[in-house]
């Protein structure tokens, strides 16, 4: 069965407790995703936890842990189309204990919501997200202002985030005054599918309307395909069905592919069997398409999150080391050599060894500052080597900018970020 309209994945994140998964809830709920006996459900096991008012983040947060402690923990998945798109929404965990989980969702995202409550501001993930954002190479990024309703949709309570939320976007390079701040409510349903009559000040699109307002995302399919898995799943009568966003290139029935790294780092070869998005058959998937695969030769124990499934004629490399240009964001103190974090890369999570500090660079013009410093503070922007400890899949910028940005991060915190421009690669 062929797709009615071209998919766009959108991913919202945000703070802990922004109101994410209830405004995405509200969303499915008034465009009819959701029905009134369901919501009912929600609703009534919403009151049993003693979190009245959370039936909408119900239905995006499905695990037991998610609804007991009011938080997402992992990624959840929807559809909805609007005029222009099929748009697969991504609700992202804002937690700092769960960020590994929303690098992933923003690893897939086409565009995102930076969800803000309007009472708190700006909070400390609210930077670490932006910059999340900017290195997964999401460019076309809305901020929805929500829980207007708990500040009176109040005018100048919207203005005072747009401010400083303004402030934060200028400083990873999005300019404040070509991003659309939307005033919403996503508990009261305002501005999130319909115009809100609360907020006659407010002359922007819902958040329903702003998913056409996004421009057409890249559809990179005259690279080789690569869709890093984001999760593996067994499925009666199907089988092992590994899911995730085929970030380049074009996917077939009956193609031949590699999944690498794999268990033993040397890959898995296999067939495409079946192509499934959201719950229907295709022939074919392309770049930017989110799709379940059961692959021929390819069982749950062979892959997990973080390998990639490649074109078999033009698989992609398993790294010894590599050269990568990185920005320091936010490390307590210096990163010196021999200083092993771990790295995102596409859906991978790798420990890491910087072994070289090449030269710190003028990220603007790429000129080398210092050749060989001791170390790096935060601002700092470098020319590094890196070798991992593990096995990992990388390209360099030159031959997939998809596949080759990463974001580093230590303690609970993301301390850097970079794209790769060399590799080495293992024998």
């Amino acid at each position: 069965m062929a797709k009615e309209k071209p998919n766009m994945n959108v991913v919202f994140v945000g703070h802990v407790d922004a109101g994410k998964s209830t405004i995405v809830g509200q969303l499915m709920f008034q465009s009819g995703g959701v029905s009134e006996q369901e919501m009912k459900k929600l609703r009534e096991e919403a009151e049993k936890h003693g979190k009245a008012g959370f039936e909408f983040a119900y239905v995006m947060d499905k695990i037991k842990e998610e609804r007991e402690r009011g938080v997402t923990i992992d990624l959840a998945y929807r559809k909805i189309m609007t005029q222009k798109w099929q748009i697969t929404i991504i609700d992202a965990p804002g937690h700092r204990d769960f960020v590994k989980n929303m690098i992933t969702g923003a690893s897939q995202a086409d565009a995102a919501f930076l969800v803000i409550a309007a009472p708190a501001g700006v909070q400390p993930q609210t930077t670490e997200h932006l910059w999340l954002l900017r290195t997964m190479g999401v460019k076309n990024i809305a901020v929805a202002v929500n829980k207007m309703d708990a500040v009176d949709y109040k005018e100048d309570k919207f203005n005072k985030v747009k401010e400083d939320v303004g402030k934060l976007l200028a400083g990873v390079g999005i300019k404040p005054e070509k991003t659309t701040f939307i005033a919403c409510s996503g508990l009261k349903g305002e501005n999130i599918f319909k115009k809100s009559d609360k907020m006659p000040w407010y002359k922007g699109p819902t958040i329903m309307e702003q998913f056409d307002l996004f421009p057409q995302p890249e559809s990179p399919t005259d690279l080789p395909m690569r869709m890093p898995i984001q999760d593996v799943y067994e499925i009666t009568g199907i089988g092992t069905v590994p899911v995730g966003k085929i970030e380049t290139g074009i996917m077939k029935i009956g193609m031949k592919v590699k999944v690498l790294p794999g268990r033993t780092g040397k890959g898995i070869d296999g067939e495409v069997k079946t192509i499934e998005a959201h719950h229907e058959s295709l022939t074919q998937a392309d770049a930017g398409d989110n799709v379940g695969v059961n692959i021929r030769g390819v069982g749950k124990k062979d892959l997990a999150r973080g390998d990639v499934i490649c074109d078999a004629a033009k698989p992609m490399p398993v790294v010894e080391e590599f050269i990568a240009t990185i920005t320091v964001i936010n490390h307590p103190s210096v990163l010196a050599k021999g200083y092993t974090p771990v790295f995102h890369i596409h859906t991978a999570q790798v420990p890491c060894q910087f072994t070289e500090l090449i030269a710190k660079i003028n990220p603007a013009t790429g000129e080398i500052m210092q050749e060989k410093p001791d170390f790096l503070k935060n601002g700092d922007s470098a020319r590094v080597r890196i070798k991992p400890q593990g096995n990992l899949c990388l390209e360099t910028q030159k031959e997939n900018p998809f596949t080759s940005r990463f974001a580093v991060r230590d303690a609970g915190a993301t301390v850097a970020a970079g794209m790769c421009t060399e590799i080495t690669k293992r024998k």
